[in-house]
This record gives structure tokens, sequence and C-alpha cells, in this order.
């Protein structure tokens, strides 16, 4: 049992009524979420710093989080999203040669709770066996009914949009790695192609990626129309990841059936689940979702099986896109859909920018510019 160093005590409610009690290291009060686990053992922090973990309460499975600090590199948005962040056992002393901050101080800083000393094994397997559950953290009280009384009335995901939450207000250029203060050019550059990615929660890493392979990137809110969109010029669109339930985004699939057909278009995660909605097919939810960094795909084009960084709760029903899309993705852990091509489109269920994880699916972004610029060269 780790040497536990604060106690100020804390319970997690789950909405089945099991309850589980540890010691909050970061923060305190009360936070509601839906709980999820993720099996990844490095990259903490862009997980809490990746948008499609709002309105969720994330568990990790490996046991120690936060002996390598924070660093101002491997950030994948301005800010944390999430909403509660439980571990096994906290590491107050960070090493690493980058680090700037410790996990608390950024978790505090951000208004985060954090737990430690709950029995993560005996949650991730409640999870597992009833799926991802609403719960509520609290270093306030210790009155169980009346935090299950909470739990329960919260809404939960299904049926929320959570991306208005964490959109971008206006668009910006990315520009050296960052985001940039610079006007959006009025003419696209001769000698680069102009992709248009719809924040719907970008991370980082999709945007260093395309600017790597030679685009230059604007990004436009998620409530942006597709006639906006287009008054860009671009090459390209990049529906981006986020989070909530992507039924509830009609505006974003209007938008998406706007520009597919017109210029190649690349949905990511949600992006995913948008373009599957746009070509009349339909989500549902995920017992409890795939969220880690080893998840094995196979790539029914060439057989290959690769290693994917996921966080996803819905996916696309592959039946109602059939004879619509080509399947191009499965999960070899539960044969559900991972990506699909359609004329003009494709899409990926996973992330293949990793951050963190593995990069067997880099080339996808690849892809994505060559395709941009074979229907460049028609068109001039």
């Amino acid at each position: 049992m780790p040497l536990l160093r604060r106690n100020l005590k804390a319970l997690l409610v789950l909405e089945d009524g099991s309850c589980f009690q540890g010691f909050a290291f970061a923060g305190a009060g009360e936070t509601l979420g839906e709980v999820v686990f993720n099996t990844g053992m490095t990259g903490y922090q862009e997980i809490i710093t990746d948008p499609s973990y709002k309105g969720q309460i994330v568990t990790m499975t490996y046991p120690l989080v936060g002996n390598t600090g924070i660093n101002d590199e491997d950030m994948e948005s301005a800010g944390l999203h999430l909403e509660g962040f439980i571990v096994k056992e906290y590491q107050s002393h960070a090493s690493n040669w980058r680090t700037t901050r410790t996990l608390k101080s950024f978790l505090e800083d951000a208004g985060k709770i954090a737990l430690e000393g709950i029995d993560t094994r005996a949650l991730t397997r409640r999870l597992r066996i009833s799926g991802s559950m609403k719960g509520i953290i609290s270093t306030e009280s210790d009155k169980i009914p009346e935090l299950l009384e909470k739990v329960r009335a919260y809404p939960g995901l299904v049926g929320r949009d959570l991306v208005r939450e964490v959109s971008c207000d206006k668009p910006y250029l990315w520009k050296k790695g960052a985001r940039s203060g610079s006007k959006i050019p009025a003419k696209k550059p001769v000698k680069k192609l102009r992709v248009v990615v719809l924040d719907c929660g970008v991370k980082y890493n999709i945007l260093r990626l395309l600017e790597s392979n030679g685009c230059e990137v604007v990004v436009a809110p998620a409530t942006s129309t597709g006639a906006q969109i287009l008054s860009y010029s671009p090459d390209g669109v990049l529906l981006s990841n986020g989070p909530g339930d992507p039924a509830a985004l009609l505006y974003i699939v209007a938008a998406a059936r706007e520009v597919i057909g017109k210029i190649p278009v690349f949905g990511i995660c949600l992006g995913h689940q948008i373009i599957g909605q746009a070509i009349g097919g339909y989500t549902e939810k995920l017992k409890f979702g795939h969220h880690g960094i080893n998840q094995p795909v196979k790539n029914l084009e060439t057989g290959r099986v690769e290693i994917t960084s996921q966080n996803h709760g819905f996916v696309v029903v592959p039946e109602s896109v059939e004879g619509k899309a080509e399947k191009l993705f499965t999960n070899l852990n539960d044969q559900t859909s991972e990506g699909m091509k359609l004329s003009g489109a494709m899409s990926v269920q996973y992330h293949p920018e990793a951050a963190p994880g593995p990069r067997d699916t880099e080339y996808l972004f690849s892809q994505f510019v060559d395709s941009m610029k074979k229907q460049k060269g028609k068109t001039t």
C-alpha cells in the first residue's frame, strides 16, 4: 500500500451505488462526469490536455503517475478539459529534464480534482463489467445517498453537445507549431496546400503533423457552415476529434455534407463519426469505450496490423453505412469499425497523430496530402 502524503479524504461514487475511498492529491470540492479508464502506461500530460475528455473523469490503469512532471512541449491543447483524474499512486517528485512544474500544480491551477489511493484495478474491473458509468468525486461530503442522488441527476454524455465548450471561438492560423496572431491570408500560398481544420476539440499534434507535411493550416470554429469553410478556398478539410455524443452535432454533420465531394476530407475520431452521419449512417455508444495507446487495428487493404492510440466512447455502426462507404480498418479486440473511405473522403476512428502512443499510422497524413495534390492537379 503506497504511503499517502495527504489527509484530505475523498470519495468516488458511481451511479450503481459503488463507492471508492481515496485522498485528494490535487484540488478540492466536487466534480461530476462519466468515469472511464485509460490503459496507457505513459503520456498522462497528453491525455489530460486532450479536449476529447471533456465531461469525463479519467482513471489511469498504470499505477504510478506524476513521475515525469509537466513540460511545455507535450500540450495537446491550451488547457485541461477533463472533469477529474484518478490514479493509484501520485509521484510528487518529478524527474525529467524538460519538467517545468508538477502534475499537482498543473491540475490545481486549472481547478481540477485528482485522487490517489483508490484501488484502480477494482474500479477498472467494475467499469469493464458494467460499462462506463456516471460518477462524482467529493472531498466535501461522505454522505453516500446524497452523492448518489447527485450522480443520478447528472445528464451524462448521451445527447449532449460538448463540442461548443472546447472549440475555438474564431478562426486562426497555425504557424511554426503554434497558434498565430497573423491574419489569415485571403490568397492561399502557391507552393503549399491549404487545409481547413474544423475544430471540434482538435489536438495540437494533428496541426503539427499537417504543417510538417507542408500544409498551411487554418483552424475554424466547429460552428462554421460548409459555405464558410469553402470561403477559405481550401485544398482539403480535416474534421477533428472532440468530446460528447456525435448524434447531437447535426450542425457539424450539415457542414460536412456541404463539403464532402467538393474537396478531399479527412475525419479523425469524432470527425469519422461526423462523416458517417453525413452519408446517412448513425452511431452508438460503446460499453466502456476505447481509451489507451495499445489498440490493435487491422488495415483491410494491406492486411497489416497496426497498434493505435484511441480515445472514444461512440462508434459508427458499420451496417448503417454499408453500400455508402468502404470499411478500411477494423478493431481486432471487438471488431468495431475503425475507418472507412468513400469518394472524396476518408476517416479513421483512432488517432493517427498519436500523442501519446504509437506512430504506426502517421502515414495517413501523407495519404491525405497526396489526395489533395491529386485533386489540385485535376483542377489546375
